[in-house]
């Protein structure tokens, strides 16, 4: 684990709460000059406590409105066979977050699709081609209640 003191916490909860702040606004955000906020940044981006930064985008004004979590069962489960499907998972930009769970499924994905059809074709066409899927349980959101992008610091 990486230390960090409260200046530290400080800057990446500024950044999480917007990350085009200039280093002269997160200076003045939390009551330092540029140098050393500038020398921080580059030193939890160097730790890897930064991993990147990015834009985060409406799905619904891009057509992709539908979310859905899928729980994955496989057939069998072994080294190869995870390994086999965290591969293929990355081929399908429909998945924006896969994780792998304990409990009745091995894996937990999150989609976006356009609507109901295009989720069928996904599963038919992409998903269902993976090797030793076992089973699928799908999860419709019908409304975000929160979403919060960053890590409670």
């Amino acid at each position: 684990m990486v230390q960090l003191d409260q200046t530290d916490l400080k800057i990446l909860r500024a950044l999480q709460n917007n990350a085009k702040l200039t280093t002269k606004e997160l200076a003045e955000a939390v009551d330092l000059s540029t140098t050393p906020v500038f020398e921080r940044l580059k030193r939890m981006e160097r730790q890897g406590v930064i991993k990147k930064y990015v834009a985060i985008l409406d799905p619904a004004k891009i057509g992709a409105g539908f979310m859905v979590f899928c729980n994955v069962k496989m057939r069998q489960m072994n080294q190869d066979i995870a390994n086999n499907f965290e591969r293929r998972i990355q081929e399908f930009p429909e998945v924006t977050e896969c994780y792998n769970t304990s409990g009745n499924f091995d894996f937990l994905l999150k989609i976006y699709v356009k609507d109901m059809k295009e989720y069928r074709e996904f599963i038919l066409n992409k998903l269902g081609t993976v090797e030793y899927l076992g089973s699928l349980e799908s999860t419709f959101v019908m409304n975000e209640v929160k979403h919060e992008y960053g890590v409670n610091v």
